[in-house]
């Protein structure tokens, strides 16, 4: 299974971008989906996280300016941000866990990570 991100770009202070992220690769039978974030010279930190049954959660940073969605079928998750400030200047990735085909167990529990898109918000 492969995640692949997009929707970053730069904005400015006060402005909107909205995330995506797909599954593809395999069947997969997606558990948690959500996004982390690494703002520069800082670690990686969880932005918002769904569980397939649509419970949410946020980092208290980003709480009432961001919007985590997700689409089960099709193995996909956004994440909507508005309102942004400098300090959301970052690599966001997306990140997905649960389970794929396994020839021995019949399936497998993986945890998997997006290659990264970068958002920038000036002042």
């Amino acid at each position: 299974v492969q995640l692949q991100a997009s929707g970053g770009g730069s904005v400015q202070a006060g402005g909107s971008l909205r995330l995506s992220c797909a599954a593809s690769g395999s069947a997969f039978w997606g558990n948690i989906m959500g996004w982390y974030r690494q703002p520069p010279g800082k670690q990686r930190e969880l932005v918002a996280r769904m569980t397939s049954s649509g419970g949410a959660n946020y980092a208290d940073s980003v709480k009432g300016r961001f919007t985590i969605s997700r689409n089960n079928p099709e193995n996909k998750v956004y994440l909507q941000m508005n309102s942004l400030k400098p300090e959301d200047t970052a690599v966001y990735y997306c990140y997905a866990d649960g389970h794929v085909p396994a020839e021995a167990t019949g399936v497998r529990f993986i945890g998997v990570w997006g290659q990264g898109t970068l958002v920038t918000v000036s002042s």
